[in-house]
């Protein structure tokens, strides 16, 4: 547990941005893990299902809730799944 008076803030103002960034980190991974399947199977739209990933990777990116490389490094890759399938 946290002493002092402003370890003790940090804490409050940690908890607060993890709940605010927690809703974006989560539409990414799903949205992610979606396109995912639809490409695993072969789907017609799984080509929407990626853009739709990357744009919600871009929000999350843009937000500096995962880095921007991250984000870039996740897209090419579902690109190049897409491509290959």
């Amino acid at each position: 547990m946290a002493h002092s008076l402003s370890a003790r803030k940090r804490v409050r103002q940690i908890v607060r941005k993890a709940e605010r960034n927690q809703p974006f980190r989560r539409r990414a991974a799903n949205a992610v893990r979606e396109a995912r399947l639809a490409i695993e199977e072969g789907s017609d739209d799984a080509g929407e299902m990626v853009r739709q990933a990357q744009v919600a990777l871009d929000r999350a990116a843009r937000r500096r809730i995962i880095h921007p490389n991250a984000a870039a490094r996740r897209k090419s890759r579902l690109t190049k799944q897409l491509k290959s399938n």
